[in-house]
């Protein structure tokens, strides 16, 4: 069955583009989570449209993702956790704390935005990569202190 893709799909493909999928998963899936539609004549006429609005929005979250790139990169944020004496942590910094004190400090982001490859369990400072968009990233400066 072909449909257009109202979305980005992962491993799919991505707005405004045809693709042919097994009916069941159009059907079943993408449809009622209205991330495609058929591809009739009528559908096909107006993909075009939609593609250009697409871009538009994607280059306006792209250029607001770069301003607050450039906030976060600025910002240093100090997190507070007990420690023992050899300077480990009692437990871990997750992402979850990372985006609260970035709520305090009045940005907004998604914690699942925010890359912690390892779990940090130490003292010291950390660079961590937040993922705005997909074209832009920021490092965000974390200093975990003694509390």
């Amino acid at each position: 069955m072909k449909v257009i893709l109202k979305a980005d799909v992962e491993r799919l493909g991505k707005v405004g583009e045809v693709v042919t999928v097994a009916p069941g998963y159009a059907r079943n899936y993408l449809m009622p989570r209205r991330l495609a539609f058929e591809a009739t004549e009528q559908n096909l006429a107006g993909v075009e449209l939609e593609k250009r609005r697409y871009a538009k929005a994607q280059a306006r979250a792209a250029k607001e993702a770069g301003v607050l790139a450039a906030k976060l990169e600025a910002l240093s944020l100090t997190i507070r956790q007990s420690a023992g004496e050899s300077d480990r942590l009692f437990g871990t910094v997750t992402t979850m704390d990372v985006a609260a004190a970035l709520e305090k400090e009045g940005v907004t982001i998604d914690r699942r935005q925010i890359t912690i490859e390892e779990p940090i369990k130490t003292l010291g400072i950390y660079t961590i990569p937040v993922k705005l968009h997909p074209e832009v990233s920021a490092s965000l400066k974390v200093w975990v202190v003694k509390e």
